[in-house]
Order: structure tokens, then C-alpha cells, then sequence
């Protein structure tokens, strides 16, 4: 270890875990110095400072997050990683809240420890966070790609950045929307929703911009259409990819501008609006094609956050189940009930094409359905349909494959390989770590590779 090492500081009450950490980080190259608890900490840290601190949440006495506020006070700018066995929204916006560098769940992987160290130490970036609980419903999850989702949340608290919201159809777009409102300076002001898709073409323009009366037959009076209603708040477009050539001309002038006619107006109207937009399609593929406009998806895309598929983090499905099945019983005002091991097996083998919303359906249907309190396999034979898994998933994928490869060939394309490639072995990943539980090493046997080629392949593919 060279003497000019960066020295890390370990705060943890169970030893074990100390010295876990502490053996990965010196084989990493770093000096560490280890406590067992804040008030140990902030007696060395009257001597000298460390280059990055990594604390966990529950400490005797003092806890991680009352120490981290400390911190912020004491010493701004030293980087805090915060470890936490509670890998949810709110433990995100908590730490990111106290001005954390990074927050870390557990179980987790030494090498992203160390990785995440490293990145303490080349930058410190400005830190933010946000939790979410909108109407009732919440964005759940303990998957790394939720964590992903977590954590861009956070960076994005108190911005007024526009962000773009990527994802399939049900994966909880909106929620994602709300969550970035609330936790953003425009939190007091209106938040207004629009799904584009939902609202014929030849009303959508006064539906964002309203009208003048007499603008066309039956506008009796003046309207306020949702740039106005959103003053000062955040408008959420919700399928922008649906949206008409001339729409989005008009909604790229306002971005631009910060201004807008009614229809049938001739004064300009300034509004101060956040815009979030949402879409399941590929816009960078609508914009090859002609059909969305570049500089407008350029406006959108300041930041992206993407919205995982529910088969994409199927280690998230027995607590999502658990949720939406208590909130159906609420709803219903029934008894609740739960499911066997067996059955949360079963359904988390389910291709779950719907995503979430999906899954939330289901659960009303089980609460109604089911007859008793215990949910047993045999009771999701009339509320699943008959053999759907097995059809989608039994296919013989070398004839798709090959269907897929003519098409792309009819329609001129080159280079499949390299765009085929990762996709294929993003499944494979996503397959193996889903069946392992998330554990790396596991995941690498099934798949016939060596930890080191599955941890650069989760780099490389950025997963």
C-alpha cells in the first residue's frame, strides 16, 4: 500500500461487516481506518479528516443519518457513502437529503463498494434526493434497477430540469413524475397530468394552450388549457411520442420561449413551467424516422430516467404482490390475505406484459376471487389466463430470432450484430441474476463465465 494512499473511514457496529469492508478496501489499495460508532468518529475527526467516510444507518447511540447531517454542518465536503439494510425510495431521500455522496443497500456486492469509493474520490458531485408516495401509491422496489431509478430521483430533487421518462406501458411513469414534483422547488404549485395519447389530435392544442371564445364552434367562453393551469408548477406530458408534427413545433417554441397563444388569440401568454414528459416509445427511433422532431426530443432528453420493466426486476415481485394486496384488501374493505411460497413463485415466473399495473389488477382480482384467506396455486387458475407464461416463453426463439433478423434486413438495416449482441446477453443477465437472487457469483456459474467477465458485462452493458 503506498503512503500516499487515500485513507477511508468505516463506521459499522457489527464487526463482521467491518472487517469485510475493510479487508475489499485495502486490497483495493486504500488505507482504512475503522469505528464502531459516531461518537467514535467525531472525536477522531477533531485530529484529521478522511478522503471518503462510509457509515451504516443504525449506529448505538448517534445514527448514520444524524451523523451525516453532522457532517454537512462540520465538513461539507467530505464524501459520505451511506450503507442501509432498507433499500427503498425513502432511505434514498434521506441520505441524499443529508447531503450523502452515495447511499448503498444491503445485501451488497464488495466490488461495487469499492467502485463506489473510487467515484467519491475522483468527484463530488452536487448532491440531492426525493421520495415519493402520490395518491396512495408509491414507487417500490429493492432492485438494482430500481435503486437506478432511486437515486436518479435524488440527484434530481430540488431541480427544475427537464427530464424525459422512458419505459413500457404500466411500469408507473407517472409516479416518477409526481415524485420529481414534490420533491422539487415547485412542490406548492400544481401539478397537472396529461396522457397526449388519450386526447384526440384536433382538441389536444387547446387542451395545452386553450382558447379565446369564438375561436371555433361551441367555445363559448375563454379556456385556460394545462400551460396555464401548471403555472408555476410542473406539467406532465404523459405518451409525448403520440404527439402531432405541429403539436410539438408549438410545445418546442414554449420550452424555448416560455410563451404560447390561445387558440383564436393574438396576445402572448408567459407561463413558468416544469415540463416532464413520458413515453414507452423510442424517440431517438421516432426521430430517425422522421416522426418526432430532433430539437424538441433534445429540449425533453436533459435528463433521462428509465422506468425498468416488471420482468426486469422480478425480485421485486413478492413485495409488490404483498403491497398491492394489502391496499386491495383497504380498497375492497375485505379481509386481506396472502399468498404460499408456491404461488409467489408462480406468479413470479409470469412474463407480466402489463408491468405493475398489471400485477396491481391482478391483486383486486385475488381479493375478490380468491376463496379463502390463504392464496394457493390452484386459485390463480381462474384469475390468470390458461397457460399464458408458458406459450410466451416456450416459443421457439431461434425462428423469432431469425424472423427479426429478415426484417431488419428488408427494411435496410446493417450492423446487426453489434445492436444484437447486448440485447441477447442483457437477457441472459437479466435471467441468470433473477434465478440467483441477485448473486453475482451464482449467476456467473449459470451462465458459464467467471465473475470478473459478469461484473464487466453488467459495466458494459450498464445494467
Amino acid at each position: 500500500m503506498s503512503k500516499n494512499a487515500a485513507e477511508i473511514w468505516i463506521v459499522d457496529d457489527d464487526p463482521a461487516l467491518r472487517w469485510v469492508m475493510d479487508e475489499a478496501l485495502r486490497e483495493a489499495g486504500y488505507a482504512v481506518q475503522l469505528y464502531a460508532s459516531a461518537e467514535e468518529v467525531r472525536q477522531a475527526l477533531a485530529l484529521q479528516r478522511p478522503a471518503v467516510l462510509v457509515t451504516d444507518v443504525r449506529l448505538p447511540g448517534e445514527s448514520g443519518f444524524e451523523l451525516l447531517q453532522a457532517l454537512r454542518l462540520e465538513h461539507p465536503k467530505l464524501p459520505v457513502i451511506v450503507v442501509t439494510a432498507h433499500a427503498d425510495l425513502e432511505s434514498a431521500v434521506t441520505a441524499y437529503q443529508g447531503g450523502a455522496f452515495e447511499y448503498l443497500p444491503k445485501p451488497f456486492d464488495l466490488d461495487e463498494l469499492t467502485a463506489l469509493v473510487h467515484r467519491a474520490l475522483q468527484a463530488q458531485l452536487p448532491q440531492a434526493a426525493a421520495k415519493t408516495e402520490a395518491e396512495g401509491e408509491e414507487l417500490i422496489g429493492e432492485a438494482p434497477a430500481m435503486q437506478q431509478v432511486f437515486r436518479a430521483i435524488g440527484r434530481l430533487t430540488r431541480s427544475h430540469l427537464t427530464a424525459l421518462i422512458t419505459g413500457e406501458s404500466g411500469t408507473g411513469k407517472e409516479l416518477v413524475a409526481r415524485a420529481l414534483h414534490r420533491h422539487s422547488p415547485r412542490a406548492r404549485q400544481p401539478f397537472i397530468a396529461l396522457n397526449t395519447a388519450a386526447i384526440p389530435a384536433e382538441l389536444l392544442e387547446s387542451e395545452l394552450f386553450g382558447h379565446e371564445r369564438g375561436a371555433f364552434t361551441g367555445a363559448n367562453s375563454r379556456r385556460l388549457g394545462r400551460f396555464e393551469q401548471a403555472h408555476g408548477g410542473t406539467l406532465f406530458l404523459d405518451e409525448i411520442g403520440d404527439m402531432s408534427q405541429a403539436l410539438q413545433t408549438r410545445l418546442l417554441r414554449v420550452l424555448a420561449e416560455g410563451e404560447f397563444y390561445r387558440v383564436g388569440g393574438h396576445e402572448a401568454v408567459k407561463v413558468d413551467v416544469r415540463i416532464l414528459a413520458a413515453t414507452h416509445q423510442d424517440l431517438e427511433a421516432r426521430v430517425e424516422e422522421g416522426g418526432f422532431r430532433e430539437d424538441l426530443f433534445h429540449r425533453l432528453n436533459v435528463v433521462h430516467v428509465h422506468m425498468p420493466a416488471l420482468r426486469e426486476r422480478r425480485e421485486d415481485i413478492p413485495l409488490l404482490l404483498e403491497h398491492f394486496l394489502n391496499a386491495a384488501a383497504r380498497e375492497l374493505n375485505v379481509a386481506g390475505k396472502r399468498l404460499t411460497s408456491e404461488a409467489v413463485k408462480t406468479l413470479s415466473g409470469q412474463p407480466w406484459p402489463g408491468n405493475v399495473r398489471e400485477l396491481k389488477n391482478l391483486c383486486r382480482r385475488l381479493m375478490l376471487m380468491a376463496p379463502g384467506r390463504i392464496i394457493h396455486p390452484s386459485d390463480l387458475e381462474g384469475v390468470l389466463e390458461p397457460g399464458r407464461g408458458k406459450r410466451e416463453e416456450s416459443g421457439d426463439w431461434r425462428a423469432a430470432l431469425r424472423a427479426w433478423v429478415d426484417g431488419e434486413l428488408a427494411s435496410g438495416r446493417d450492423d446487426l450484430l453489434s445492436k444484437a449482441l447486448p440485447e441477447f446477453e442483457k437477457i441472459l443477465l437479466d435471467a441468470a441474476l433473477a434465478r440467483s437472487g441477485g448473486k453475482r457469483q451464482e449467476a456467473a456459474k449459470l451462465l458459464g463465465w467467471g465473475r470478473n467477465t459478469l461484473t464487466r458485462k453488467l459495466k458494459d452493458l450498464e445494467i
